[in-house]
């Protein structure tokens, strides 16, 4: 029996020794959104990484991001497809998570109807890849511009520092990936 509490003891010392010295691992959505900061001012180019017919207008445009405009509540990522300058990808930080929202506008800067539509994360996720599955505001959105294909989205945003950044949309029987080349910077 006094084996058994011996042991008990040693198990229970070890455990909290290990608690206390060991340091709090980072969040990942924090690390996530480090990853992003880090590439605030710089633009990159990318190319359609999927082959579903319905990107070849994408595939065969030059295809451009910029990360700017980064506080550390927002970060907002314009991402022209050829000379189309329509659309910025805007990542926040929220109470319990990160929220991803398109910003989607017409060639005079009005809103376009199909604008702010997005989600936020429902995991932690990880320090390279955040996924935000479409938002009850969004489904709204798009059952009253009929666009109901989309009420079933989830995006995602991938940083792979120093290699590769991408934007990912999924929903059944659809898939849209577009990677874009972090070790290869674009001059302004």
């Amino acid at each position: 029996m006094k084996l058994a509490y011996a042991l008990a003891a040693t198990a229970l010392g070890f455990a909290l020794s290990s608690c206390a010295g060991g340091a709090e691992s980072p969040n990942p959505q924090d690390a996530f959104f480090s990853n992003l900061t880090a590439l605030c001012g710089q633009r990159f180019e990318g190319r359609v990484v999927t082959t579903d017919p319905a990107d070849a207008d994408f595939a065969n445009k030059r295809l451009l991001m910029h990360v700017r405009d980064c506080s550390d509540g927002e970060i907002r990522i314009p991402f022209a497809v050829g000379d189309d300058r329509s659309r910025t990808w805007v990542v926040t930080r929220g109470d319990v998570g990160l929220r991803l929202k398109h910003d989607h506008r017409h060639e005079d800067g009005t809103t376009d109807v199909l604008h702010w539509y997005g989600g936020d994360t429902v995991n932690e996720g990880t320090a390279e890849r955040q996924e935000f599955p479409v938002d009850a505001e969004s489904i709204a959105l798009f059952n009253a511009n009929n666009a109901t294909v989309s009420t079933t989205n989830t995006w995602a945003i991938e940083v792979h520092p120093h290699e590769t950044f991408a934007y990912e949309l999924r929903r059944p029987k659809r898939h849209f990936r577009v990677e874009f080349d972090l070790t290869k910077p674009v001059a302004s």
